[in-house]
């Protein structure tokens, strides 16, 4: 099965550019703000990372803690919606790049972003979107963090069997846990998956992914240290997503070695890059228009995957 044809919905648009918890240079990671510019930027789609709460809600945050991008503290799981809500999400970020858009300074307290709104965001944004969804593990509840995924994501139509779909959203889910994959794949076979990883084993090193995963998700510095992992997975059919891609020279590595996605924290600068200004249509601005498809959900090709720093040190993506 060749993978890498279902990651290119449109004509020459290949590599997929694809933002790394929204804009995050430029505006506070995982809000809306982040997610809003992306979409006026033209990317291709969002990354996302997951995490459950206390009372059952997954809300898109990478750390464990809310103490990095909030004015609060404390573990998210050990958090209900109405607590971690009490807090600002958007006021401690200081842009890497300036602002774009009408507000030069952007803080709303309109509390943390729950992935149902950010699956209602890309359902309206008007075009066609890929969503790159990453759960966090470990986490104390296990399982359960897959369950609560798949459960959300048939309430937007976006699993077989589901209510109608959401028209242009595509999901894919991916990890830095096999087995959390694994048991996502069980649960809904349909979407695609990543494999993402900053240490190749000598089997993704043959750039085949693990058993029951679709897509390669390499970080950069993979790709600088061993950038022929790229053509290993092509040989194979193996679509492969690089995160994260921020600097001139990885872009260039990137695009050099036919990479099939790139996630960044400055996307607006990897499309220009790209040579792939965004069009616009009385101060809004649009992608090419895609080509007509039955489906924009891959069906047998999978897509996929994630991310990394957004000017603050963490840890994996």
């Amino acid at each position: 099965m060749d993978a890498r044809p279902a990651l290119s919905p449109w004509v020459n648009a290949t590599p997929l550019v694809f933002a790394h918890r929204g804009s995050s240079a430029a505006r506070p990671e995982h809000t809306v703000a982040a997610y809003e510019l992306a979409v006026d930027e033209g990317v291709d789609g969002f990354e996302c990372d997951v995490r459950l709460t206390r009372d059952g809600h997954l809300v898109c945050i990478h750390d464990a803690s809310i103490t990095r991008t909030s004015n609060g503290r404390g573990r998210v799981t050990r958090l209900t919606l109405a607590e971690l809500n009490r807090h600002d999400y958007s006021s401690w970020h200081r842009p890497s790049v300036p602002n774009r858009g009408p507000d030069a300074v952007v803080s709303v307290d309109d509390g943390i972003l729950t992935l149902d709104r950010l699956l209602t965001l890309a359902r309206d944004a008007g075009r066609p979107l890929r969503l790159l969804v990453e759960t966090k593990h470990p986490s104390r509840y296990g399982g359960d963090v897959e369950r609560r995924l798949v459960d959300l994501l048939r309430h937007h139509g976006l699993t077989a069997g589901g209510p109608a779909s959401a028209p242009g959203v595509a999901v894919t889910v991916m990890s830095f846990s096999v087995r959390a994959l694994r048991r996502f794949r069980a649960l809904a076979p349909e979407i695609p998956t990543v494999f993402l990883f900053d240490i190749p084993t000598p089997s993704i090193w043959s750039g085949r992914p693990p058993d029951g995963v679709d897509l390669l998700g390499p970080s950069i510095r993979v790709v600088r240290h061993w950038p022929e992992l790229v053509r290993r997975a092509h040989d194979r059919g193996v679509g492969v997503l690089v995160w994260t891609v921020n600097e001139p020279a990885d872009i260039d590595l990137v695009r050099t070695l036919g990479v099939d996605g790139i996630i960044s924290d400055r996307p607006a600068d990897v499309l220009a890059a790209l040579n792939r200004p965004p069009v616009s249509d009385g101060g809004r601005i649009e992608p090419a228009t895609p080509p007509q498809t039955d489906s924009l959900v891959p069906g047998d090709g999978r897509l996929g995957p994630c991310p990394s720093t957004t000017g603050v040190p963490t840890s994996g993506v």
